[in-house]
């Protein structure tokens, strides 16, 4: 088992009776709990964040005045290294892969602690086999004054490989010039503008202002203290790209009680994924896959890359995990390339030259998160070379300049394809995706909603077709209307059949909305007859045989299908629904209500 004591033992700096019973102490009461950090995207555990607890135990009244006092009693580092040690071997029993980050906090003051040393956290990471860029130190601003010692921390851990953050991104002093000039791995937005992110406008400019700035610089966004589904929609909206708080988690001391993907966030990820699928194979179709260079490639090996590609000028650097770190483009060695003595001297280790003096900045987008936001880290990047493409937050691909042109052509004609040109509602490719994914969720409630207009051919044969547009177009109207504001999928499946699809486990409630829409669109399209139809309450004409009959006014009939939580072992098949569906519009239109229902 590793020992600190092996490498800087407690006589080093000659520390007091009370600093040794100070670590004594904390060695036996204090413990870590773990809370999740997720991929907003789809729940996935991209890394937990370690949080001391047990404090109270120590008599302090906080976790700060804990690392005050250590401070105080020149041991700072070494009680950061005990409990870092406690906290490595911890989460190397947690449920994780091989990309799965740890995320620690680091007080800015150890490096000029009179008892630093360094090599103590390789030697840590090393007997748990784990590599260094799994670990991800955040640095806190706390204080103005440890501005200067984030920065060298910022720089020192960024040279030894490791992951690094900044913590409360906007709640200091200094973040932005952080930001710039040492470009973390991930900021992490104070929980205090993420509270009221939903309901503040200003709150949610501010955070989607850094969030475009981040992503610009190629450095992920935590949106941490998330605590409401409204809070988790919302930075999701904007485009952080995990998340962690009380809604996803609480810290956990027990490992057993953690998870690997969170429900709360899939469900999110799944009610806005409709019409997605179409999009992400459009974007998956234009991907160059450029290999990657590994930051800790020697300068030698780089060379050779080049060499050996003579069309490229630039390849994406990824760390250990395949995260992507930057690009370095060609030109940036042409200093050393062309020099006498300039390429000797880059390929000697003992020069410290290494592929990170060379890396520069290029947005990231994940795969995921749509067009719209991939074009927008573009747009925003001072001439770039395009964006790199992650999935699950490892290196996919590149997307040049002109794949995106093509890809934003391609998705334009998807649309225009699939959309009604009458009333400009999603068509059957989207409704299909919707169903198809409402049905294979099992975890979340939904309710679809199938309907068409009664009587409607025999308006249309009397009235002409433009007549005819015009009630489609009143339907459609009254639809949006309806269900404004709500989480609703409208679609038109073509001629006078309509498609609703919410997510809801209210099911009554949206079974009064409908017939609230159905009750509204009887009662406004009857001005569409003339007086002489209007006074007689129906139109005479002929049926599809030929013969003489009188068709009622106008009307709506609608078939309701609930799917229900948890409905594993009942969940329909696509033929079973659609059987379902055809006998449903069969009994809606011989109700009174013009409403039939069933459940799965």
């Amino acid at each position: 088992m590793f020992d600190f004591d092996d490498i800087a033992p407690l006589g080093h700096e000659n520390p007091s009776d009370e600093a040794k019973a100070f670590l004594e102490n904390a060695k036996r009461v204090l413990d870590f709990a773990f809370q999740p950090i997720v991929d907003i995207h789809n729940g996935t555990v991209f890394g937990y964040e370690a949080l001391l607890r047990h404090h109270a135990k120590m008599d302090v009244a906080t976790i700060f005045a804990l690392f005050d006092r250590a401070d105080e009693l020149k041991i700072l580092h070494r009680f950061d290294m005990m409990i870092r040690a406690r906290v490595i071997a911890k989460f190397s029993k947690l449920p994780r892969n091989h990309r799965t980050r740890l995320f620690y906090n680091l007080d800015n003051r150890i490096i000029t602690s009179p008892d630093y040393f360094r090599g103590g956290t390789k030697a840590l990471l090393k007997q748990y086999d784990l590599p260094a860029a799994i670990l991800c130190l955040e640095i806190s601003e706390r204080h103005e004054v440890s501005m200067k010692m984030a920065e060298q921390n910022l720089a020192r851990y960024r040279g030894e490989d490791y992951s690094t953050a900044i913590d409360d991104f906007g709640s200091g002093y200094s973040g932005l010039k952080l930001l710039h000039e040492h470009q973390p791995d991930y900021i992490k937005i104070d929980g205090a503008l993420i509270r009221g992110i939903d309901k503040d406008k200003k709150l949610k400019l501010m955070v989607s202002t850094i969030t475009d700035l981040a992503h610009v610089l190629g450095i992920f966004v935590i949106a941490e203290g998330v605590e409401t589904e409204d809070q988790l929609r919302v930075c999701k909206e904007i485009g952080c790209d995990l998340v962690q708080g009380f809604f996803i988690c609480y810290p956990q001391l027990d490992p057993q009680a953690l998870q690997t993907q969170y429900q709360e966030v899939l469900t999110l990820g799944r009610r806005q994924k409709t019409g997605e699928s179409e999009e992400t194979n459009i974007i998956y179709e234009q991907i160059e896959y450029r290999p990657p260079l590994r930051i800790d490639d020697d300068m030698q090996m780089v060379f050779e890359a080049f060499r050996s590609n003579k069309d490229l000028t630039f390849f994406p650097i990824v760390d250990e995990s395949g995260s992507p770190l930057g690009i370095v483009h060609e030109h940036a060695l042409k200093e050393y390339t062309y020099s006498p003595f300039g390429k000797d001297l880059i390929a000697n280790r003992g020069a410290g030259l290494t592929l990170r003096k060379f890396l520069s900045p290029c947005p990231v987008a994940d795969i995921q998160a749509g067009t719209d936001a991939i074009l927008k880290n573009y747009s925003l990047s001072e001439n770039p070379e395009g964006v790199i493409l992650v999935k699950d937050f490892s290196y996919l691909g590149f997307l040049s300049a002109s794949s995106l042109l093509r890809v934003i052509n391609e998705n334009n004609l998807a649309q225009a394809r699939d959309c009604s040109p009458l009333t400009k509602l999603p068509g059957n490719s989207s409704i299909s995706d919707f169903v198809s994914d409402a049905v294979s969720q099992c975890m979340e409630p939904s309710v679809l909603v199938y309907m068409d207009l009664d009587n409607f051919k025999a308006f249309n044969d009397a009235y002409g077709f433009r007549q005819g547009d015009r009630a489609i177009l009143l339907f459609a109207e009254l639809m949006r209307k309806t269900f404004v504001g709500e989480t609703a999928f409208l679609g038109h499946v073509g001629g006078d059949d309509f498609f609703i699809g919410i997510h809801s486990e209210d099911f009554e409630a949206v079974k009064r909305q409908v017939t609230s829409l159905l009750a509204k669109f009887a009662d406004d399209v009857v001005s569409f007859y003339d007086a002489v139809a209007r006074e007689q309450g129906f139109l005479e004409g002929k049926d599809r045989d030929g013969n003489p009959r009188r068709f009622p006014l106008m009307s709506c009939s609608a078939a309701l299908i609930e799917l229900k939580v948890d409905r594993a072992e009942n969940t329909p098949s696509f033929e079973e629904l659609d059987n379902a569906i055809a006998q449903l519009k069969k009994q809606a239109k011989s109700d009174p209500s013009h409403l039939a229902v069933c459940c799965f």
